[in-house]
């Protein structure tokens, strides 16, 4: 029986009407839920064994309802845990064989970034290079030249961490509008800027002895990245409505 990433049964997905999907029938099942997916992720999902579709004599992919609702919670635990997919399979498949198996913590485990550790109970999620290049929906190509103008970059240890899955997608939707890399630099440049700025008022926080005040210190850079990123886009809006009139 397949059971939800919390223990429970999974309940009203199947119907007696069970019959085989396309891919592209599993893709816009799961749109409703997950917006962002692709033929490409689903793909990538299936060739890490997260997934295994019947396939046709002439080798096309057949899904059952079962399939879709892993998936669901593959892309559920992906987007609300950052779990790495190792960790994903290794828990789906242990319910699967009807084993108790807790969802991993994601929280309260201290881990070395760029050379120094993070406070307890914050996690940093990684993700590799071909996880980041199935959720962008581009190339080895594409993603080589991001890197080239600072746009996407690895960390030290190696990987990406999860927030660049982020840029990377945004980066591809500007290019579809005509946008390259080369636009965009300009972009990362005021972005180091205002991570400059927030570093400067938040730093007198971090080193403080009292830990409640260095915990207040990741607080309040999180709010100043808000209203930063609020203000930024209310200057552009502005700039753009005085040139369009």
């Amino acid at each position: 029986m397949l059971r939800t990433p919390t223990g429970g049964a999974v309940t009203g997905t199947a119907t007696a009407d069970d019959r085989p999907m396309s891919i592209g029938t599993v893709l816009l099942r799961l749109r409703d839920e997950f917006p962002e997916v692709t033929i490409s992720k689903i793909r990538f999902l299936e060739a890490e064994g997260l997934v295994e579709p019947q396939r046709t004599p002439s080798g096309y992919r057949k899904f059952r309802s079962a399939d879709v609702e892993r998936l669901s919670q593959v892309l559920r635990m992906q987007r609300d845990h950052y779990l790495p997919l190792k960790v994903i399979r290794e828990h789906l498949d242990a319910l699967a064989r009807g084993e108790q198996s807790a969802l991993p913590a994601t929280g309260g485990v201290r881990e070395l970034v760029g050379g120094r550790e993070t406070e307890p109970g914050r996690t940093v999620a990684r993700i590799g290079r071909a996880e980041l290049l199935a959720a962008a929906g581009v190339g080895e190509s594409d993603l080589d030249e991001w890197e080239s103008y600072g746009l996407v970059a690895p960390t030290a240890e190696g990987g990406y961490d999860a927030e660049m899955v982020t840029v990377a997608k945004l980066v591809a939707d500007l290019g579809r509008f005509g946008l390259e890399p080369r636009h965009l630099r300009a972009m990362r440049a005021a972005a180091d800027r205002e991570a400059g700025l927030i570093e400067q008022v938040v730093a007198p926080l971090r080193r403080h002895r009292n830990p409640q005040t260095r915990a207040h210190a990741e607080a309040t850079a999180k709010e100043l990245a808000e209203l930063s990123v609020r203000l930024h886009s209310a200057l552009v809006q502005t700039a753009l409505g005085i040139r369009l009139h």
